[in-house]
């Protein structure tokens, strides 16, 4: 691989933040240039229609600094990640100036307003897709200056990679530990093998408020003194709001309350309520049993309702099963179906049955298992890409097949 190649590496949240550091490595000798080098990653996270247009002007500004860059600085490749609304306009800048441009993450085009297919497709040279079913989405515009491949989900390799690091007894998690002679009724150390719980209401202020006090009142319904109720905190906004919330209340229980660590969790934990978003497809990793949870405002979902026509399902895991044909694995309660006593009655299900934990992981496996990557990027015809010819690249999984497809758009334009 080139070590002058320079590399215009655009992710503007903090989970594509993540995939762009492992994708550097990935990418080794190449000059890059990020957002970051100009805005503050929390800046640039903004989320939903309405706090973008209150930053409008802010955005014009980080758009036209971005395209200053691609003009003066003119990268041997533009890649971005997720972040669609401004990192597609970006690509296209860059692609209409014969600078290629490679997207990783496919919008969800398969949710929501199919219309924008062909838009995507003119926008960028590659688009690398973490999902098996997406590639098929964009066959009809497969061409010289368009490709979609496969390249299976970096939270594999992730989680992989954690899971080797994990050595010794310590390291046991509550569901493997459980099966262990020693579990729970002669364990040394009773606070490890404990029914545990993990409750995950969201990162977002907005999304504690409306999840936790139901999530909570599911666990006192349990009236399970024995269980461990842990709730992991993503930021200090959101364990601050935590807390706050925990505060008010006059439960007979008191949760852990910690700071990060819900991929750990998820592993050991015996069950979980989780919102919907990238936990869910976590504790889908971590073959966690998890009832799915989610609530908006009534305005909202009379909205979403009417706009999201591809799928039945919201929760990544069970998008997967539904497009593959299987079985969802997780259960779904959302809006009025989100009831402290549904969620009760399906943790219930779980503590009070090892085998039903048995089977409901084991349906998470059969659907986790499909976003592997298998060493080659599969296109939108099923045929090896263009990773298949063998680039060097040295880092594997998902991200190593990215550096690979970067590398031959960049070698064959």
């Amino acid at each position: 691989m080139s070590v002058n190649m320079k590399v215009l590496l655009l992710a503007g949240e903090e989970s594509g933040v993540l995939y762009a550091e492992r994708l550097r490595r990935a990418l080794p000798g190449c000059e890059f240039q990020t957002y970051q080098d100009h805005y503050k990653t929390s800046d640039l996270a903004v989320m939903g229609f309405w706090a973008v247009i209150k930053r409008i002007f802010f955005f014009l500004g980080v758009q036209r600094t971005m395209k200053r860059v691609i003009r003066e600085w003119h990268p041997d490749v533009v890649v971005t990640i997720d972040y669609p609304g401004l990192n597609l306009k970006l690509a296209a800048y860059a692609k209409a100036r014969g600078i290629p441009a490679v997207h990783i993450v496919c919008p969800q085009v398969w949710a929501w307003h199919q219309g924008r297919i062909p838009k995507v497709a003119a926008a960028v040279n590659r688009l690398l897709c973490f999902f098996p079913f997406e590639p098929a989405l964009f066959k009809d515009f497969e061409g010289k200056d368009f490709h979609a491949a496969f390249i299976g989900h970096p939270m594999v390799d992730i989680f992989e990679e954690e899971k080797e690091q994990k050595v010794g007894v310590a390291d046991l998690t509550a569901r493997e530990c459980e099966a262990t002679a020693d579990c729970r009724s002669k364990s040394a150390d009773p606070l490890v093998c404990r029914p545990e719980i993990a409750i995950l209401p969201g990162s977002r202020v907005g999304e504690i408020q409306r999840h936790l006090p139901r999530l909570l009142d599911a666990v006192r319904l349990l009236n399970r003194p024995d269980i461990r109720v842990v709730i992991p905190a993503a930021n200090d906004r959101a364990e601050a709001e935590i807390r706050a919330t925990i505060t008010v209340r006059n439960d007979p229980f008191v949760p852990e309350v910690v700071k990060g660590g819900a991929r750990d969790l998820l592993r050991r934990a015996d069950c979980a309520a989780v919102a919907s978003g990238t936990a869910t497809l976590e504790a889908a990793l971590a073959r966690c049993p998890t009832v799915l949870v989610y609530a908006v405002s009534a305005l909202l979902a009379w909205f979403a309702r009417r706009v999201i026509k591809g799928v039945k399902h919201i929760g990544l895991a069970n998008v997967i099963a539904e497009k593959s044909g299987v079985e969802p694995p997780m259960p779904e309660l959302l809006q009025e179906a989100f009831t402290p006593e549904a969620v009760a009655a399906q943790l219930a299900a779980w503590l009070d049955d090892a085998e039903a934990r048995a089977r409901a992981s084991r349906a998470l496996d059969a659907v986790m298992a499909r976003l592997a990557a298998t060493g080659a990027a599969t296109p939108a015809g099923g045929a090896p890409g263009l990773a298949a010819t063998g680039a060097a690249s040295p880092a594997g999984g998902a991200l190593g097949l990215a550096a690979r497809e970067i590398w031959e758009v960049v070698h064959a334009h």
